[in-house]
């Protein structure tokens, strides 16, 4: 996946923002103020993406080389995914999309896109 493909599927989202509050390389996607995934947009070498604490147990054990514990974040709630080509695009958008879903069903029922 490329930094072009990430960025165009989280934006295809409803609702979907993207920002860099962090710094000029740090991109961040953001639902109705919500971060739910962010990268390096220089070196786009990972992603970090939000799931449940069982999830990201699960997805790290599986995949240990490419799925870790989220880099400056909370490491209960959020894992870093290296983009080094070991899972398939398919895969990763699944991933961002759950990511998202996630955030979503947090939002007050008024806010939900």
């Amino acid at each position: 996946m490329t930094i072009d493909t990430f960025r165009a599927h989280c934006l295809s989202f409803d609702g979907v923002t993207e920002s860099f509050p962090f710094g000029g390389d740090t991109l961040v996607f953001k639902v109705y103020g919500k971060m739910f995934a962010l990268c390096d947009a220089d070196m786009f070498e990972s992603i970090n993406l939000k799931w449940p604490p069982e999830v990201n147990i699960d997805r790290r054990e599986e995949y240990p080389e490419t799925v870790m514990p989220g880099y400056h974040m909370n490491k209960a709630h959020w894992s870093t995914v290296a983009m080094d080509g070991r899972i398939p695009d398919r895969v990763l958008k699944e991933w961002i999309r759950e990511s998202y879903d996630i955030i979503v069903a947090s939002l007050p029922k008024a806010k939900r896109p």
